[in-house]
């Protein structure tokens, strides 16, 4: 698979209706660069730095995908997962999880709480950016 420089991929994706992101990620730094990157290919974006903040985000904004850390300061982010596929203002939004926890059973956790992906930190910003849309697009068809 060739594999773009995420800030050149997908530009026609600018002239259509601007996509959304929430990012629920406490560390400032991580979350400033995640959110221009996006903010380069065509998305708006949104920054939450507590789970209870990203959830009534996800309730008011609806965003096309939410991007969560699971280490928050306020809360687990599996609880804030499946609390987002649990309340019916925001279960058909597409959570993907970004972690650099190294549990053994991290990824079968992820996927019980109801998240899409789980994407191990650090990781491929392109291949970031191909799961984001692929739950874009697979929301869209459920």
């Amino acid at each position: 698979m060739h594999s773009q420089p995420l800030e050149q991929v997908s530009t026609a994706r600018r002239g259509a209706t601007r996509q959304s992101i929430l990012i629920v990620e406490d560390d400032e730094a991580l979350a400033d660069v995640l959110s221009l990157r996006l903010s380069r290919q065509g998305f708006e974006t949104t920054v939450a730095e507590s789970g209870q903040l990203g959830l009534a985000l996800a309730r008011a904004e609806k965003p096309s995908v939410i991007l969560l850390d699971l280490r928050l300061p306020d809360m687990d982010g599996f609880e804030l997962c499946q609390e987002l596929v649990d309340d019916e203002q925001t279960c058909e939004i597409p959570v993907i999880i970004l972690s650099g926890l190294e549990q053994p059973d991290i990824i079968r956790r992820s996927r019980a709480a109801g998240c899409y992906y789980y994407v191990r930190k650090p990781y491929d910003p392109n291949a970031l950016l191909a799961l984001i849309q692929k739950a874009i697009d697979a929301a869209r068809h459920d």
